[in-house]
């Protein structure tokens, strides 16, 4: 990548970036989001934003990493990319917390969903794997509201590409189920949701089920539509997402840096 296309970037994000990054990606200090931009638009839309989060250490060993999308509900879409920090792990790094994956925390544009944007969201993933060292075999998705549909709709659009799934609070289209029994899931939400029903989940589970898979799911008896804050703050739940890796394996790796 060369200086002055780092720099375009640089003035798309609004954050400045090291010239160190022409060789290798800037040192990511832990707990520290950087504001990024997809290097190409995809189609007739503008590239998507997003945040950038690396393990404190990533830069210690040659090793590669565990990635998570986290995509975020309807109330963070628009310009301001601070906004994907108010929920989820993108708030909890953004108060310290260090995890031991590489984060992508994208921003959907204002007048879309995410359910539109399954293109653009593989396209994103196809980009940070080839500027990164990310272990195509343990890849994840997870989302709350808006983004726990969205994470239903990109698994079924590329089931091969994620080892697990963890739709919090959005539903999905029990059409695809066939399409994702063999992707480990684990869903939640509060049965007093009166935002997204429960019944959304309940309706992708059963047809999970019925596909012959085996998906978990955890209902707050008494949480309302917030049922991500609990769920993220789960440390079982990031402790069974690393646990779980893709079963078909890519005979090719992005070199990455």
């Amino acid at each position: 990548m060369t200086a002055r296309r780092i720099a375009g970037v640089a003035a798309v994000c609004g954050a400045a970036l090291s010239g160190a990054a022409a060789d290798r990606p800037a040192t990511q200090p832990a707990g520290v989001q950087r504001a990024m931009a997809m290097e190409a638009a995809h189609g007739n839309a503008p590239p998507l934003k997003y945040l950038l989060y690396l393990p404190g250490d990533y830069d210690k060993s040659p090793q590669r990493w565990p990635l998570v999308l986290f995509l975020h509900g309807a109330g963070e879409r628009g310009q301001r990319l601070d906004l994907v920090k108010k929920h989820g792990p993108p708030k909890l790094v953004d108060r310290g917390r260090q995890f031991p994956f590489i984060l992508v925390s994208p921003q959907c544009p204002a007048a879309s969903w995410w359910t539109k944007e399954t293109a653009a969201l593989l396209a994103l993933l196809n980009e940070v794997a080839s500027r990164y060292r990310v272990d195509p075999n343990r890849v994840y998705v997870t989302g709350l509201s808006m983004g726990g549909m969205g994470t239903w709709a990109l698994a079924a659009a590329d089931p091969n590409r994620f080892a697990a799934i963890v739709p919090i609070c959005g539903g999905g289209e029990p059409k695809t189920a066939g399409r994702i029994k063999r992707l480990p899931v684990w869903a939640f939400h509060g049965a007093k949701d009166r935002t997204v029903p429960l019944k959304a989940t309940r309706d992708m589970i059963d047809a999970l089920e019925k596909a012959g898979a085996k998906p978990r799911l955890t209902v707050y008896p008494e949480a309302g539509h917030d049922s991500w804050t609990a769920t993220y703050s789960n440390e079982e739940l990031y402790t069974w997402l690393l646990s779980q890796r893709r079963a078909r394996r890519s005979t090719t790796q992005p070199k990455g840096k």
